[in-house]
């Protein structure tokens, strides 16, 4: 009898064991990629990294430091990719060994604290944006802002502008668009990651640009949409290339994304800004990543790229809670054409290559 009670408990112990260095088996297989740069899309990557770490997947550390300290982490190959919002001049990727490739798309919109206006509501052109940001433009109940909003009991209260402070690719997204629609801004200020605005204050990342503007009367800035609906902040209509007023939305972002032309575009590097079409949001872009060509630790290299097969695979849900867009599929087997590109002596790194 006494067999019988100790045989089955022994059994359990060892069954307990055995999932105990399974478990630890598994955590030695699972490692720490890491990657740095653009704010842009930190919410859907962050949101990517809980899922596929939770199924047992790599631990992602990803460092939303802005485009420019990205690009620059990446090619002084300190993390294991980079990620920058503007795409990398293809004579840089190539002195550089890197690859480019898109993971997402965004939209970059217009947030405002206007007292006692619905800035949901509000109107606004890009020639108007642009001027603000020259200080051309100074106060909220100026004729031009109200020709456009009528019946909108405008304040008499001062645009505070509120710009990234750091080298940005959302800043060059959208001074991309300005440049296109407002020629004094083009040739006075210009399209970059990091530029000198005529007018306002700087504040670090997408985050930093939301709290400036909610804690500033008059308040105007520019940030990821997913940054504006997390803060419940107020984002007025813009008027796109069509001459329409749209509102920013999923379904106005998607009908400029399903203009961009990646077939022809080089690395990948399809532009969405100002495209035309009645439904059409004007400041739509792709977000990228960069991975070296050569990479010192093929394994980790091999690790990113299965972090992001995963995410154009399964991540859909991220994609659609946050508000981004994602890439079409044949856009995503065009990215996995292009991890072929990274090698390790004479062999491709990524499993996919043929």
């Amino acid at each position: 009898m006494k067999m019988s009670k100790i045989m089955p408990r022994r059994m359990a112990i060892g069954a307990l064991a055995a999932i105990a260095a399974l478990a630890s088996a598994g955590a030695a297989f699972a490692d720490e990629i890491t990657g740095a740069g653009a704010t842009f899309p930190q919410p859907v990557y962050t949101r990517w990294a809980e899922q596929y770490a939770g199924q047992g997947g790599d631990t992602l550390n990803y460092q939303g430091i802005g485009s420019g300290a990205g690009v620059t982490q990446i090619i002084n190959r300190t993390v294991d990719f980079g990620a920058s919002d503007a795409p990398v001049a293809p004579e840089r990727l190539a002195s550089q060994n890197l690859v480019q490739f898109p993971a997402v798309i965004g939209a970059v919109v217009v947030a405002v604290n206007i007292p006692g206006v619905d800035g949901n509501a509000l109107k606004l052109t890009g020639p108007l944006v642009g001027d603000m940001y020259l200080g051309r433009l100074r106060m909220w109940n100026d004729a031009r802002i109200r020709a456009l909003n009528p019946g909108v009991n405008l304040p008499a209260v001062a645009i505070a502008p509120v710009y990234r402070a750091d080298s940005s690719g959302t800043t060059n997204i959208f001074t991309t668009y300005l440049s296109a629609v407002n020629l004094p801004f083009n040739t006075t200020i210009g399209a970059g990651s990091s530029v000198s605005f005529r007018a306002g204050i700087g504040a670090p990342g997408n985050a930093g640009v939301a709290g400036a503007v909610r804690n500033t009367r008059g308040g105007i800035g520019y940030v990821e949409y997913a940054y504006a609906t997390e803060n419940n902040m107020q984002t007025p209509m813009l008027q796109n290339r069509s001459g329409q007023f749209v509102r920013p939305s999923v379904q106005a972002f998607a009908a400029s994304a399903a203009q961009a032309p990646w077939a022809t575009a080089p690395n990948m590097a399809a532009s969405m800004i100002n495209t035309a079409g009645a439904a059409n949001w004007p400041i739509v872009s792709a977000t990228y990543i960069l991975l070296p060509k050569n990479p010192a630790d093929a394994e980790r290299s091999r690790k990113v790229m299965q972090f992001f097969d995963w995410a154009f695979r399964s991540g859909q849900g991220a994609v659609d809670a946050l508000h981004y867009i994602p890439l079409p599929a044949a856009v995503q087997n065009q990215a996995r054409q292009r991890w072929c590109q990274v090698r390790s002596g004479n062999a491709p790194v990524w499993n996919g290559c043929h």
